[in-house]
Parts: C-alpha cells; structure tokens; sequence
C-alpha cells in the first residue's frame, strides 16, 4: 500500500509540475495587451524631455523604463487630423486629410460603415484579432467615439466603425462627451448653454471632481475586469487635459504658483507666413487685457494654467500605470503615451497649434514594451506618428492583411531594442497646401501650387524652435535638398 502511495505521489507531483509548465507556456505566447494613452495637446515640456519646473513624475518614471522619443512630429498640428493618420496609419499625401477634424466621418476620405474583409483601423486590426477593445475618453477626435456636434445634435453612432467592442466613456454630471471635453467644476461646460468661457478655473478639490479624473478611475475598472478576462485587450484611454479650458484642481494651481517657470523664449509675433491670430485661445474669457502678445506677467499666468493641467493630467497617468503593476498586468502590456501634436505656449506670440511648425509638430511619445524596449533610452531619431500602427503590428503580430490594407508608416521596434539609430532621414507633416520636412536639424515648410513650392520657409530647429530667422535665401542648396525629399514636389 506504501508502494502504491508513493506512486501516486510521484504522478501527481509530475502531473502538477507538467500542467504548471503548461500554463507558464500558455502565458509566455499569450498576445502582449496594448495599453494606448493619448492626452491632449501635450506638448514636450515635461520633466523627461529636460524641463526640472513641470512636475511630471508619472512620465517621467515611465520614460525611464521605456523609451523617450525627443523628435517624434504628428502628421497634422490640429486634433482630428492628427488622430486620423495615427489610426489608419496612412500620411496625409495619401488619405488627403491634411486639416480636417471631421475626417472620420464625413467627406471623400471618410472611413467607411461598411464591414470589410480585414482591418482599416488600428483598434478595428485588433479586436478582429481576437483583442477586447475599450475606448475610454478621446482616442479619435469626439471626446467618446460618438458622433455629436458640440452642442450635442448629431445621431451619436461610433466615430470609427467596428473598431470598438465598448465606448464606455463616463459623463459624471456632464452628461455627454462634448460636455466632459469642455468640462468647468460641477457639471457645467462651454457648451452648456450658459455662456460660460473662462479661459482657467482652479477651484475643485478632488481629482474626480472633473472629467479626466473620472477617465482614470474607469480605466482602472476595466484593468480589473481584464486581469480575470481571458482576451488580450487594447485599451485606448484618452485624457483631455490640458486642452483648453484650463481647467484642474486647486492644488494643482497652488504647486505650479509656487515655483519659478520660464516665459516664452521668443515672446514677440515672428515674420513666418504661417503666424495665426490664435482664434481658438483668443475666443476664451480671460481676467486680463487680451493683448497681442500679451502682457509678460499675463503670458506667465497663462504658461502656469497650462503646466497646472500637465501635473493634473500626469497624476492620472500615475494612477492607472499603477494599477496596471499591482494587477500583474504589467509585465505583458505595452504602454503608448502619445500628444497629438504640440502646442505654441505663447512662443512667437502663437497659443494653441494649426502651423506647421515644429512647436506645433513636436510632440510627446514614450513607449515602454516589456521585453523589447531599453530601459531608459532617450532616442533623437526622426519618428512620425505614423509609424505607431506598424510598431504594435510588429510587437503583437495580429492577423493583418498588408496588400489589403497598406500602411505608410515603419516599425520603431528596431529603435525600441536598439537594434538602430534611426529609421528614416526625413520626417513629413502637413497642412492645408503646405509641406513640412525635418531632419535632424533644419525645418522646411513650403506652400505648394500643382507641386511647385510657391513659398519656402527654411528654420534651423538645432539652435530653437521658434521660427526667429527664415534661411531660405541663405541656404538654396539646402532648400532644394528637402524640397527634393518631398514626393511629388518639384523644386523649381
């Protein structure tokens, strides 16, 4: 009997051990999760890109373990554009959206409702994959993937068809997706009716106080329901802040109040024929006289509303890349932060975007795959956002049709594991007419008629990144070097 026992035990013992094995397999080829974060107008004024008085820890602890980009450019400096090109993967010289934030639904370049045999969009790529797809927040350009005008007129159908198995954006007491974009404290919101245009308010006390504290919470919910899920997810999680309004709470204002920042480094109206009257900034209600360029001090408390909403929005970051380490999740999930673009903070007398410049073009990208990316790499190499949707093809290898469906992009993973330095020589944006082109030191921007640049602006972005002087004149061979990288341009 002794005998028998012990043979008993020595199988079940090797049984164990042989389906533990199992499972640490089934673990080790289980598909990495996607964990996207795109936040709003984020420029790269944060601690990680070298500026001590922006208090980003979150970020900052992120790039550390990941890999910080310092010269990633957006296809679009305006936000439905922008987004359009991250989520199709296809440069504007292909899709033809070189402005629009209504391009996912309407116009010739419009995505299309009907089912298709593959994948048009990122997320859509993914949940044919077998991915559990969520949408938390702004990830294409509505504040939920619902289609709605700002004053909440429209039929409220998906932004982006079959990309989604959940639009699970919570409104609070705003009710509606606009309302929670716009959002001011206690359910109120520039689109309200009420006439309501403060250009900052400071006043909450708690982070769910408003809206994009009420994203993270939501996002850390559905972390949970993931961790006991048996699907691979990619959840897109889109904060607001800091867009304007200024808007976060007080303590935020008190710790940026607190501290000595920088004023704009080139504060007067600059000469480029791509300066703008700021309409989108100027159209808000503001305490003080609405100069141009405004007053020093004025311009100061202005930056300061911006960097509150930055230490505000970081915070939730911090919070949900938390709750993603202490599920366990961490360990197979990619983590994307991405601006959709940049945004003039007063620099060359320019609030917001819309120019393609290279505040306006420059804009955050951290990346942290497990497994795959150096921890703590800071890479110069001219990326384009574009270049996300074949990244995560590459780190995922979901079921993707590329004759089907042709991306425009490169993959990053050889500068994630370090393989290379670089995987282009040129970075192209758009705008309206104009071309924009970036190498590692210079920015062409060119006004093109039937492909002839009818106007070139030449800046030297190694020195700064305001356009403080136009070399155009000085430096023709130059020129006609980048003119000549521009598809389909002809150079005189």
């Amino acid at each position: 009997m002794r005998f028998v026992f012990t043979c008993v035990m020595i199988c079940t013992f090797a049984f164990l051990q042989f389906s533990q094995a199992d499972s640490i397999r089934a673990e080790e080829k289980k598909p990495p999760n996607v964990l996207f974060i795109a936040i709003d107008d984020l420029r790269t004024e944060l601690g990680c890109y070298g500026h001590p008085h922006v208090q980003s820890p979150a970020l900052d602890r992120l790039a550390a373990q990941g890999v910080l980009f310092t010269n990633h450019f957006v296809q679009v400096p305006t936000c439905g554009a922008s987004r359009y090109a991250l989520l199709t993967g296809r440069s504007p010289r292909n899709s033809g959206v070189t402005r629009s934030n209504q391009a996912f639904y309407r116009g010739k370049s419009a995505l299309s409702a009907e089912k298709t045999a593959g994948a048009q969009t990122m997320p859509e790529l993914f949940r044919r994959s077998g991915y559990q797809t969520t949408c938390i927040g702004k990830i294409s350009h509505t504040a939920d993937g619902r289609v709605f005008e700002y004053n909440g007129s429209g039929d409220g159908r998906d932004e982006v068809p079959h990309a989604w198995d959940e639009l699970v954006t919570p409104f609070g007491s705003w009710k509606r997706g606009w309302g929670i974009f716009f959002a001011y404290a206690n359910g109120r919101s520039r689109e309200d009716g009420s006439g309501i245009r403060d250009l900052m308010q400071f006043t909450v006390e708690k982070d769910e106080d408003l809206p994009d504290g009420l994203l993270a919470q939501e996002a850390i919910t559905k972390l949970k329901a993931f961790k006991t899920g048996t699907q691979p997810f990619f959840l897109g999680l889109g904060f607001f802040k800091p867009h304007l309004p200024f808007v976060a709470p007080r303590q935020d204002w008190e710790a940026i109040s607190q501290i000595e920042i920088p004023d704009a480094p080139h504060p007067e109206k600059t000469e480029s024929s791509y300066w703008h009257k700021s309409g989108e900034f100027y159209s808000y209600n503001m305490e003080f006289p609405k100069t141009r360029p405004l007053a020093r001090e004025n311009r100061l408390q202005t930056r300061r509303g911006y960097l509150a909403c930055v230490r505000y929005v970081d915070r939730q970051v911090g919070k949900v890349l938390t709750a993603l380490e202490e599920l366990g999740l961490s360990e197979n999930t990619i983590v994307v932060v991405w601006g959709d673009h940049g945004w003039f903070l007063g620099d060359s007398a320019l609030w917001a975007k819309h120019a393609p410049l290279e505040r306006a073009l420059n804009s955050t990208l951290i990346i942290r795959a497990p497994g795959v990316s150096q921890p703590g790499l800071k890479t110069a190499a001219l990326v384009e956002t574009i270049d996300l949707y074949p990244t995560l093809v590459d780190l995922c290898q979901p079921a993707f049709r590329k004759t089907e469906f042709p991306l425009d992009g490169v993959s990053l993973k050889p500068i994630l594991n370090g393989q290379k330095s670089k995987v282009r020589d040129f970075a192209f944006s758009y705008w309206n007419s104009a071309v924009s082109v970036r190498d590692q030191s210079y920015r062409l921007t060119a006004t093109l008629k039937k492909g002839r640049p009818a106007s070139v602006e030449l800046y030297d972005v190694s020195k700064t990144p305001d356009p403080v002087q136009n070399l155009a004149k000085e430096k023709t061979e130059l020129v006609n070097q980048l003119l000549e990288a521009i598809p389909d341009t002809q150079s005189k």
